[in-house]
């Protein structure tokens, strides 16, 4: 068995949901509007710099879910997978997530993005296998804490390893498809890795690399396995 393994925001689809998930909340009245939009824009910024503190993001980003119960933000999120998320869905991606499929490789997506904004995207995509930022969840509410590994960084790498492990697929050759350069050390792990509309950081560790560079964001896409 082998196991494709895709990094979502801004490689599967042409944007990042967590960002726009903040946008979203903004834009329906959820949170204060002026304060949490400069604070996720700034955090959103570290985050393409390469030096984003996850921690911090994540008690920052994470806390809304804590203060509204789970009927309206199940309501507001699949407004938001609908109006915002499904515009995004790239054509090429879906053409390439295929393509492992009838390779007959396990495939997977592995974000840092939590879990309650990602399900719907993962099932959209039909990719069984989510691979997220889990957001705690006690007594049917979320607390606005996370609970284990955030799939970030180095984070992915020993969350990937444990769910290899826990399937027994610790010895299956292994792609890895993103477009950030917070994706190297998992990049950097498997033996197939494909910068996808790569930052410049990622496109020149590519380059020097010789790692395969795609596009998604055209109608063409390049076999999956011919590396």
């Amino acid at each position: 068995m082998s196991v494709a393994l895709f990094d979502l925001d801004n490689t599967l689809i042409a944007g990042d949901s967590d960002s726009l998930w903040g946008e979203y909340l903004v834009a329906c009245g959820a949170v204060d509007s002026e304060a949490f939009a400069e604070t996720h824009r700034r955090f959103h910024q570290d985050y393409i710099e390469g030096r984003l503190d996850i921690d911090a993001f994540l008690a920052f980003a994470l806390s809304p879910l804590a203060q509204h119960p789970e009927e309206q933000l199940h309501a507001w999120r699949a407004d938001f997978t609908r109006d915002w998320i499904e515009p995004l869905v790239l054509p090429a991606a879906e053409a390439l997530l295929e393509e492992h499929r009838r390779a007959g490789h396990h495939l997977a997506i592995v974000t840092a993005t939590n879990r309650f904004v990602t399900a719907p995207i993962a099932e959209r995509l039909d990719v069984g296998t989510l691979l997220a930022t889990e957001p705690e969840r006690r007594d049917g509410r979320y607390t606005g804490r996370h609970t284990g590994t955030p799939t970030f960084r180095e984070g992915k790498i020993r969350v990937v390893e444990a769910w290899l492990r826990e399937h027994g697929l610790e010895q299956a050759e292994k792609w890895f498809y993103s477009d950030s350069l917070n994706d190297l050390p998992l990049l950097r792990h498997v033996e197939h890795p494909v910068a996808v509309d790569p930052d410049d950081t990622l496109r020149a560790e590519a380059r020097r690399n010789g790692w395969p560079v795609l596009t998604l964001r055209q109608a063409e896409t390049p076999e999956c396995c011919s590396a």
